[in-house]
C-alpha cells in the first residue's frame, strides 16, 4: 500500500502529479512506502528517514505496486509493468536513500 494525501491509483500524490510520478519511497523508521517525503511528514508523527540502498525492497512501483530494489528503480522503469518512472526524482535522492 502507498501512503499520502490524495495519492490516486498510480501513487501519485497531491505534491507529485506528472504522469511518471510513480515510484514511492519506503521511510527507514516506519518501513511504510509514501508517494513522497511531504506527504509522509505531514501525516505521520516523525520525519521522513532515508533507507539504505542496500536495503532489500526500498521502492514501490504506484502502477504495478511491485516492490523494487533499488538498482531496479535506478533504470527509470519499472521491470515488471514497464511504467516509466520521473528522472526528476533523483534530483532528491537524499531525502529518501543513503548509502
Amino acid at each position: 500500500m502507498i501512503y499520502g494525501i490524495q495519492v490516486d491509483n498510480s501513487g501519485r500524490c497531491v505534491h507529485y502529479r506528472k504522469h511518471n510520478d510513480v515510484a514511492a519511497m519506503q521511510c527507514d523508521q516506519c518501513h511504510q512506502y509514501y508517494a513522497c517525503y511531504q506527504c509522509h511528514n505531514l501525516i505521520t508523527d516523525h520525519r521522513f528517514m532515508p533507507i539504505s540502498v542496500h536495503k532489500t525492497l526500498p521502492v514501490m512501483c504506484g502502477k504495478c505496486e511491485h516492490q523494487l530494489t533499488y538498482q531496479e528503480y535506478r533504470q527509470s522503469t519499472c521491470p515488471y509493468c514497464f511504467a516509466q518512472f520521473n528522472p526528476r526524482c533523483m534530483l532528491h535522492r537524499d531525502l529518501y536513500f543513503k548509502d
